[in-house]
């Protein structure tokens, strides 16, 4: 009997929450097709019937999240008299909450932290070098837009502060998904945050802040 086209993104659904399960326990590497098609009780054609094989499995897995700096450069730092550094903090704050409360994206990053990236996998690691690159562009355009507005710190240049946030940004997320988790993401790493934009700013733009407040 033919299938639905329900029932085959049914399929197409369990087998992608398998992989997601057996490659955060095993590794990808380690991880076998036939091992994912038993855990979503399906047969290995089922797999192949939706995926090219492991490589495109995983991408399309990688594809059901956004990296760390997916979600932190949003159209207000476009906007007029913004204040564009607010902006990115409140962002980049925002996501340590997501992450911290979204156990799927916790064990999507996890997986990916784990990963060792061979010639197989190296599709994967190539897609996150773009879309790393892309992020780059954006973040160092938002910085320098602060620059010229007079929000960033003469000790700043646009890319250093880009560096900078980045990888507190990775460093946060790998130190906390990889070593059990020993502090409170969404907590400290905004307080982290805080401190880091607080250096961004001109002493006084955060006078002016402050008065505001």
């Amino acid at each position: 009997m033919r299938r639905t086209k329900a029932e085959a993104e049914e399929t197409r659904s369990s087998i992608l929450h398998a992989a997601e399960r057996v490659f955060f326990k095993k590794g990808v590497s380690n991880t076998s097709l036939d091992d994912v098609a038993k855990a979503a009780g399906v047969t290995r054609g089922a797999i192949y019937w939706h995926f090219a094989n492991k490589t495109d499995l995983f991408l399309e897995l990688y594809n059901t999240v956004s990296l760390p700096l997916e979600d932190m450069v949003v159209r207000d730092t476009e906007r007029p008299a913004s204040d564009v550094l607010g902006v990115i903090e409140t962002s980049a704050g925002s996501w340590l909450d997501e992450l911290a409360a979204d156990e799927h994206r916790q064990r999507i990053f996890t997986i990916l932290l784990r990963c060792p990236y061979g010639e197989d996998l190296m599709p994967v690691l190539e897609k996150q070098r773009e879309v790393d690159d892309r992020h780059t562009v954006m973040l160092d355009n938002a910085f320098a837009r602060a620059k010229s507005e007079g929000f960033l710190s003469g000790n700043w240049t646009p890319q250093s502060a880009t560096k900078a946030l980045r990888w507190m940004m990775e460093g946060l997320c790998s130190e906390w998904l990889l070593f059990g988790r020993r502090f409170d993401l969404a907590v400290e790493g905004k307080e982290g945050l805080k401190r880091l934009f607080d250096s961004f700013r001109p002493v006084h733009a955060g006078a002016d802040m402050a008065a505001v407040h």
